[in-house]
């Protein structure tokens, strides 16, 4: 499959492009879609002020000749080129979040696998962001085209984020949003 074939798929396939094949993205829970929402409207209320622009995961972005991806929070800061308002996005984001999922595979996909993508297309900062564990890793990719550690926390308040002038992040009020889901053990 190409990427164009990828991006003409109808809104309910689901899946990545992956050396032209189109294979299952990783599907998170209620947990997940928490974290992504917080970001995206922590986000919301920072960018689109000064020019930005914030998106989420239905997002198709072609990171290589036969590879798409659709990460979960995507944000072209100011000054950005123009994006398309249908198909493939080919306009690196300056910023993708991904919020790791349960499985070790996922977790092997965000960490190793996309990473690599997103620093060959350009992606200048890169955030993982751990649910259970409760972190936030912020990369920032060098003048060598590899991704670097800018910053690692699991709690407070941070008003200096990385590449993010102007954006506070409160990580205790993040994961407060999770402490008001029951566990599967719960049976709720």
């Amino acid at each position: 499959m190409t990427l164009d074939e990828w991006a003409d798929l109808p809104e309910d396939e689901e899946g990545e492009l992956v050396d032209g094949i189109l294979v299952a993205e990783e599907m998170g829970g209620v947990a997940h879609e928490s974290v992504v929402a917080w970001l995206i409207a922590t986000l919301r209320g920072w960018l689109p002020p000064h020019g930005g622009r914030v998106l989420g995961s239905e997002v198709k972005i072609a990171v290589a000749p036969r590879r798409g991806r659709k990460p979960d929070v995507l944000a072209w800061f100011p000054g950005h080129p123009p994006l398309p308002r249908h198909g493939l996005v080919r306009v690196p984001p300056d910023l993708v979040i991904e919020v790791l999922s349960l499985r070790p595979r996922d977790h092997r996909r965000d960490r190793i696998e996309k990473a690599r993508e997103y620093a060959a297309f350009g992606v200048r900062w890169y955030w993982l962001v751990d649910p259970e564990a409760r972190t936030l890793e912020v990369f920032e990719r060098g003048e060598d085209g590899r991704y670097t550690v800018a910053l690692a926390a699991a709690e407070g308040r941070m008003d200096i984020v990385p590449g993010c002038e102007g954006l506070t992040l409160d990580l205790d009020n993040l994961w407060a949003e999770l402490d008001g889901l029951a566990d599967a053990a719960e049976g709720r």
